[in-house]
């Protein structure tokens, strides 16, 4: 049987995320909340009609993981593309409130910010709306944003890839970006965009879905043999130290190389939203290993934290007070 960290070394743990430094370099997003209720169906069309009561704002992608860093007490920096637009500027906003280094946040003129509008009723998603640009950057962001990263990179204990497709994260960008980690002794994390997914190789720790890791080896996962079969294949092409397989309701499965897999039990007691509990886990596990934490206690606490985050509705974070009650006597 495995033995349980004591709650002393917990609460070591967690202390030492706020010495932790990670940078992301990712998709960043708006996320919209419009919150109603539906008493009729409309007499235009046969759609709810949703009587809206508020409207919340929240950071999304990348922006969310940086949130989920902030929320659990670390020291992070965010590096992407916002544009010159209203939700750009809120981004800005809600980060310089939060203290986050935005040195690395380059505004591109013409650029739409990346919105995706939910519209929510009787706590149940009704219609989704995205607004986005998914170009790729211009020359000179692209020159200034690799600048950054080359002249910051060796102030980080870790890099975070919080890939969402939106014309961020290129091949050109994804490879220099792993080079120049691996060049610095520097982990990078990665939560993969399947069309980006071998690009990946050489990464630190990957963490696809169920759903992505399946697609990405041509081979359906629909018990423990498929999982480790697809686990293990991927993992060889990938070239990876560690694949974190996140399986939902089911928790997670760890691939190592010359280990046997190691699964993670699921922790949540009730699913609400599963909104961003990706960036939860990535956030997480990188914050745990900037703390010195090996890999497979890393995801246990993350899978403990994703736990929780699925538990509430809408683009959530969690707390570092939230994870400590959590992980007491279960860690």
């Amino acid at each position: 049987m495995r033995k349980r960290n004591s709650p002393s070394m917990s609460k070591t743990i967690l202390a030492r995320f706020s010495e932790a430094k990670i940078l992301v370099v990712g998709d960043i997003m708006m996320d919209r909340f419009i919150w109603g209720k539906v008493s009729r169906i409309s007499p235009e069309a046969p759609v709810p009609v949703v009587l809206v009561e508020k409207e919340t704002l929240l950071l999304g992608g990348a922006a969310n993981v940086v949130n989920n860093i902030y929320s659990l007490g670390g020291h992070v920096s965010l590096c992407g593309v916002i544009g010159d637009d209203e939700g750009g500027q809120r981004i800005l906003k809600e980060l310089t409130q939060r203290g986050v280094d935005i040195r690395g946040l380059m505004v591109e003129v013409g650029r739409q910010t990346t919105t995706k509008t939910r519209i929510i009723a009787h706590q149940q998603q009704v219609v989704r709306i995205d607004r986005e640009t998914t170009d790729l950057l211009k020359s000179s962001t692209f020159r200034d944003l690799s600048r950054f990263i080359d002249q910051n990179i060796r102030d980080f204990d870790g890099i975070i890839l919080s890939d969402y497709g939106k014309g961020l994260l290129t091949r050109e960008l994804i490879k220099a970006l792993i080079h120049r980690a691996n060049e610095t002794k520097k982990f990078v994390m990665v939560d993969p965009k399947l069309k980006n997914f071998f690009f990946y190789r050489g990464a630190t720790v990957i963490t696809p879905n169920t759903g992505e890791a399946s697609a990405a080896a041509g081979v359906p996962i629909t018990d423990l043999s498929s999982l480790e079969r697809v686990g293990k294949a991927l993992l060889r092409r990938l070239r990876c130290e560690v694949l974190v397989i996140t399986r939902g309701e089911e928790g997670m499965a760890l691939f190592e190389p010359n280990h046997e897999p190691y699964l993670v039990p699921t922790v949540a007691r009730e699913v609400y939203d599963v909104t961003g509990a990706g960036d939860t886990v990535i956030g997480t596990m990188a914050l745990a290993m900037a703390a010195g934490v090996g890999v497979k206690d890393a995801a246990r606490l993350a899978n403990h934290a994703a736990g929780i985050v699925v538990g509430k509705v809408g683009t959530a974070t969690i707390t570092q007070e939230e994870l400590a009650r959590e992980i007491k006597g279960n860690f």
